[in-house]
């Protein structure tokens, strides 16, 4: 059954691949603000990545890591404080910290990726889901297949998904002997979205890249910056790739005939 988040369909024949900024475009370093979504979705974005993590009173916050004293002005835990309290923080001291409410009532035209990065945060996504019924504008990721597929026990219709990392492990290795197809239907997922390398080992190759297909996975490589790896891995066949460099990886589908990606309702 065709998914309509991965049908990435621009004027002209065929489908483009995907442009993905990766936690929005912010070159201050103000990332998952929507000062940084907006940013990207100005330059032509139409596919913005994200992540979400839940507040101690139980609301669905954009923003990655466990703790606020990377990005932010406050310190420690973030799963320790209030949605109100969050929303007093400032990302690099400017910007406040967006709910993924937010996010996805502010542009009902773009699709998200949602890499969910704590338990709760899977039925509290779900629910988003359905609420604005944006099960094709949503792909659900996880390093964890605990959480990603949790997203799905409540879904009244199928939203796409990307394989965490165990899926992604067998698949690597199940893939060589033609089972490719058979467990991303087991492992309900749609799409692999991986690294070009783990560790010394180079996972995107165009042998992963054919097995994928082949199994009807399209393949989104993160976080690539560098405009020679963007077009190497392009030439090489790959559906989508994540960066920091929205404004390189703008210029560079542009140059191709994939721009702008956004497609106004």
């Amino acid at each position: 059954m065709p998914i309509p988040y991965l049908e990435n369909v621009l004027p002209g024949p065929g489908r483009a691949p995907v442009a993905f900024a990766h936690r929005g475009f912010s070159p201050a370093g103000h990332e998952n603000s929507m000062a940084a979504f907006r940013a990207a979705v100005d330059l032509g974005y139409g596919y913005l990545e994200t992540d979400v993590r839940t507040s101690a009173d139980g609301v669905l916050m954009v923003f990655h890591d466990a703790t606020l004293d990377r990005v932010t002005d406050g310190t420690g835990p973030f799963s320790a404080r209030t949605a109100a309290q969050l929303r007093q923080v400032r990302i690099g001291g400017v910007e406040p910290i967006p709910t993924m409410e937010e996010l996805l009532a502010e542009w009902p035209d773009v699709k998200i990726n949602v890499d969910v990065k704590d338990r709760p945060g899977s039925a509290l996504l779900a629910g988003l889901i359905e609420r604005y019924g944006a099960h094709d504008r949503i792909l659900v990721t996880s390093f964890s297949d605990r959480r990603r597929l949790g997203v799905f026990r409540t879904l009244s219709r199928p939203a796409a998904s990307s394989g965490g990392v165990l899926s992604v492990a067998a698949l690597t290795s199940l893939g060589r002997v033609g089972l490719a197809r058979t467990l991303g239907r087991a492992a309900r997922m749609q799409a692999v979205q991986v690294p070009v390398r783990y560790g010394r080992y180079r996972l995107v190759t165009p042998a992963f890249v054919s097995r994928c297909h082949r199994a009807g996975l399209a393949v989104h490589v993160w976080t690539v910056n560098e405009r020679e790896e963007m077009e190497r891995l392009l030439e090489m066949g790959v559906d989508g790739l994540m960066t920091d460099r929205a404004d390189v990886l703008a210029g560079l589908m542009q140059e191709r005939g994939f721009w702008p990606q956004r497609v106004q309702p």
